[in-house]
């Protein structure tokens, strides 16, 4: 029965999962707390974020949702432990959360023929406990320590804060996250436009040591197949292989690792094959081959088009140096559970460091051009 609620809440659910486990000091709030989704399987990983404790999560009370926040186009559902957030424009854009993950599992966006385009992928299956496992979508997957390496933070359960904005022209949901001494703190701000989703995030450090972070924010964007989609305006961009990445939401193809071309130094583990410096010679990239790709130089914006479905996004991002993209390649069946390609703004082989008393700010904005057409 809570599977059959899960589904019903997104757009779609044909899809697959993988993880991320580590043991480190826990300095994450026991406020708000909330029931882990376990992942089915782990991958290498070429660039390690650091550890991270494991928290579970507590139930959401949605009555409190309901009378505190309803309006400004958003509608609350329960579900399960969980609640979905609902940001409906007048134009038809829609946009679900789920709180207190801030997993984002749906943007449907209008299109140029005057109907609605889900860009998002997204994978709901069932845990070994029964439960629900939900992936894809767009999720934040960070992590803080200190540099005396003695605090490790990644933050997982947020608490909605602020509404602001209106159904006519954009709607904007803060929440907020910190640690139970408010040194870190951290806001998540998901904007939905006429045409864009736009998700930025403000970290503040009140401690006295400089913060390191490492992560990403990743974005698993639905196609008709990765053969019809192309890449655009990387031309000149520095890479490097690497295996896929490690997070609770990252979803990959059923045994993606063990396979040959998702990282060309999957079996060096972190040595110097790991660093070996490619540039990118195709301006219009088609997205068939395998890929699992780190570019450490790469413009701030690039559009990926779907000849298939005849739509194109943009993908930009503010404040990180590093973007991700992976591709399972042609071989999944047209408009299948594979049929997606993930895109991520990173800070995995440069950490961002936030010195004491600063605030940094960066984040994604996933454009839709096909109103202009």
């Amino acid at each position: 029965m809570t599977m059959m609620v899960f589904g019903s809440l997104f757009c779609s659910t044909r899809f697959i999962p993988t993880p991320f486990n580590n043991p480190a000091t826990n300095i994450l709030s026991p406020r708000h707390t909330c029931a882990t989704f376990i992942p089915h399987k782990q991958c290498k990983r070429e660039f390690p974020l650091p550890a991270v404790a494991s928290v579970p999560y507590q139930p959401i009370n949605l009555d409190y949702l309901q009378e505190e926040f309803s309006g400004h186009g958003v509608t609350f559902e329960g579900a399960g432990d969980s609640c979905v957030a609902k940001m409906e424009l007048k134009n038809g854009s829609t946009v679900t959360m789920m709180l207190p993950s801030g997993l984002i599992t749906s943007y449907k966006a209008l299109m140029w023929h005057g109907g609605k385009m889900e860009l998002l992928h997204t994978a709901v299956s069932e845990g070994e406990d029964g439960g629900p496992i939900i992936q894809g979508g767009v999720s934040l997957n960070f992590n803080f320590q200190t540099d005396d390496g003695q605090h490790s933070w990644s933050p997982t359960n947020w608490v909605l804060h602020k509404i602001h904005g209106n159904a006519k022209k954009s709607i904007q949901v803060e929440l907020t996250n910190r640690t139970p001494d408010d040194k870190i703190g951290l806001q998540y701000t998901v904007t939905l436009e006429n045409d864009a989703l736009n998700s930025e995030l403000e970290i503040s450090n009140k401690r006295s040591l400089p913060l390191r972070m490492t992560g990403s924010i990743l974005s698993h964007l639905t196609l008709s197949s990765p053969e019809a989609t192309y890449a655009i305006g990387l031309e000149g961009s520095s890479y490097y292989n690497t295996p896929l990445l490690e997070s609770e939401f990252m979803m990959s193809p059923e045994d993606s690792g063990q396979e040959e071309g998702f990282g060309e130094t999957s079996q060096n583990n972190g040595s110097e094959g790991s660093h070996l410096n490619n540039e990118e010679i195709d301006n219009y990239k088609q997205l068939s081959e395998k890929l699992s790709l780190l570019y450490t130089e790469a413009p701030r914006n690039f559009t990926v088009i779907d000849r298939g479905r005849r739509n194109s996004v943009s993908v930009g991002r503010k404040g990180f140096d590093e973007m991700y993209l992976f591709s399972p390649g042609s071989s999944v069946e047209i408009y299948s559970k594979c049929s997606y390609i993930c895109v991520g703004q990173a800070s995995i082989l440069k950490p961002i460091i936030i010195n004491p008393q600063d605030v940094w700010r960066g984040g994604q904005y996933v454009y839709n051009p096909n109103l202009d057409a």
